[in-house]
C-alpha cells in the first residue's frame, strides 16, 4: 500500500469550507481512480490553521497516475484556501499495528 500526505496551512475562516470541497468534489473522483482506497482528513487541534490528508492507495502507479492526471486540478481547488503551497509527501506502507486496515483493503 501506498499513502500521499498533504500538508496544509489553512485559513481558518475558509476550514469548513474547504473540507465541504474535499467532500464534494474531489472525493468522488478520487473514488474513480484505479487503485483509491480511502483519504482521511486530520485537523490539528493545537494549531487550528494546520491540516493533513493522507489518501492511501493499493500501489504507488495508482498514486503517480493520479498526481499526473488529476492532482493539478486539486491544487487548483484547494489553493484559494490556503495560506502557503500545499506540501506533497510519500510513504510506502511497511506495516501496521493492526491488521484492520489491511483486511478492510482486502476486502
Amino acid at each position: 500500500m501506498f499513502a500521499r500526505m498533504l500538508e496544509l496551512v489553512v485559513k481558518p475562516e475558509k476550514k469548513p469550507e474547504l473540507f465541504k470541497r474535499v467532500k464534494e468534489e474531489i472525493l468522488p473522483i478520487l473514488n474513480r481512480y484505479d487503485g483509491f482506497v480511502d483519504i482521511l482528513a486530520f485537523e490539528n487541534e493545537t494549531e487550528p490553521t494546520k491540516a493533513v490528508t493522507i489518501t492511501l492507495w493499493h500501489t504507488k502507479a495508482n498514486a503517480e497516475r493520479y498526481e499526473r492526471e488529476f492532482f493539478p486540478k486539486v491544487k487548483q481547488i484547494v489553493e484559494p484556501y490556503l495560506m502557503v503551497p500545499v506540501t506533497v509527501k510519500y510513504f510506502k506502507l511497511e506495516t501496521t499495528i493492526s491488521d484492520r486496515l489491511l483486511s478492510a483493503v482486502a476486502a
